[in-house]
């Protein structure tokens, strides 16, 4: 069903934009801001420790304070570094994030009495390739930052970021194929339509190992543990922003926490419907041209509910985030290259194909597009491969760690089995 709301005149369109822009970045900077509080009480609680609780009430003023902290600090900057470039390279780790959250639907259309307004700052054609190219700028941020320092150590630590971030960028750049190959279009407006309508499934279910592997790369990607290596601070003294201090430092921070953000907001859109609210068809609508909706009829509660859907979501993953953190240790840095380059990349490129097999081969035995079937034989097939990956991945207990090799190895010994000696690295490492 199509309904003709009506498009917003020029001056409209100018005057919601700027109000979008600044409502949304709003929401999103206190987001990242709450995330550094968040952080601190949820490993207080896995830790079974207070964390903050002096300033405020429950120490919810704590963002405040460690910004006024930051901002009262003495700036340094090293008389031998390259000034400009050490400048510029906070700001270069941060902006990527910003940028690429303008392109996320965050909510149903807007009916005004001036037009229709799209939950969206710019949906651009381009859609989810502008998303990939503006993110892969993060990692010349980090590697300015440890150069323009002339510190040894800073250095090595951005070498070790590009080389990470280089590494994890190719597995995430196709852990997103299949989702081009099954929605036909990488505007992200019409990922989320066709999640809702199109083939009624949220793709983390047919595409459930393409979901996994965009998790494990977006890890990698904002630097968070267990792929840390850029800062290692047992190894590194803080690593690419050891020689940075007040403002300067903090931006780095935030630019973590804005990665980590923007991240989980992309797999709430990609993979789990985005603004969609679950076992509901009155929010299944999409703009199909200024003014004009198809699907159910817009309303402004379902604007606000859509939102709020949104934003569950997205805190539903930055908390995986934080709770990751800490509980899994660091991994070594020969296991976070061979994670990458040995597993993910010919896991990506092997899934790819076979999701290609599947589709084909559903269309060659008449299995409708968007019917029940077509999604359930999909959604067999990704957990098959899943399952058989996550077997793989663990076959040498990279995921299950020391503590279960010295446990087999206990029940070999039980049953008069010989015990073959174990490699040096394999259990040794997983606390380093």
């Amino acid at each position: 069903m199509t309904h003709q709301i009506g498009a917003l005149s020029p001056t409209a369109f100018l005057v919601f934009s700027i109000i979008k822009v600044v409502v949304i970045f709003t929401i999103w900077l206190l987001i990242v801001a709450g995330l550094t509080l968040a952080e601190r009480r949820i490993a207080a609680f896995i830790q079974d420790r207070l964390g903050p609780n002096r300033v405020g009430p429950q120490g919810t003023l704590q963002p405040i304070a460690d910004g006024l902290k930051n901002f009262l600090k003495e700036e340094t900057v090293p008389a031998e570094s390259s000034k400009a470039y050490f400048l510029l390279a906070p700001m270069l780790s941060m902006a990527p994030a910003l940028v690429t959250f303008a392109v996320l639907p965050i909510a149903a259309p807007l009916p005004t009495r001036w037009g229709l307004v799209p939950m969206i700052i710019a949906d651009i054609p381009v859609g989810i390739l502008f998303v990939m190219a503006f993110a892969s700028l993060g990692v010349y941020g980090l590697f300015m930052a440890g150069w323009s320092s002339n510190n040894k150590y800073s250095f090595l630590g951005g070498v070790r970021a590009s080389a990470q971030m280089v590494s994890y960028e190719v597995a995430l750049g196709l852990s997103i194929v299949p989702v081009f190959m099954l929605v036909g279009n990488v505007m992200l407006t019409k990922v989320v339509w066709i999640q809702q309508s199109g083939l009624g499934w949220w793709l983390a279910f047919p595409l459930s190992l393409s979901f996994f592997l965009f998790v494990i790369s977006a890890f990698a990607e904002a630097n968070r543990l267990p792929f840390d290596m850029p800062e290692a601070e047992s190894e590194l003294v803080a690593g690419y922003h050891a020689e940075y201090s007040s403002m300067k430092f903090a931006m780095f921070m935030l630019g973590e926490y804005a990665h980590v953000t923007t991240s989980s907001a992309l797999m709430a859109t990609l993979f789990w419907g985005g603004w969609d609210i679950p076992f509901w068809r009155g929010d299944n609508m999409v703009m199909t041209a200024a003014g004009v909706v198809t699907g159910a009829a817009p309303a402004w509660w379902k604007t606000v509910l859509t939102a709020g859907m949104f934003f569950a979501k997205t805190l539903t993953f930055t908390f995986v985030f934080i709770w990751v953190r800490w509980t899994v240790p660091r991994f070594r840095y020969d296991q976070i290259m061979d994670l990458g380059w040995k597993v993910m990349l010919p896991t990506a490129l092997g899934y790819v194909t076979l999701i290609a097999v599947a589709i084909l081969a559903l269309q060659s035995f008449g299995v409708t597009y968007g019917s029940f079937w077509f999604g359930a034989v999909l959604t067999a097939v990704s957990v098959l491969a899943t399952v058989v990956f996550f077997w793989l991945v663990d076959n040498n207990r990279v995921l299950r760690g020391g503590s279960a090799m010295r446990r087999d190895r206990l029940e070999r010994r039980s049953e008069g089995a010989s015990v073959p000696v174990p490699h040096a690295g394999a259990a040794a490492g997983q606390g380093d």
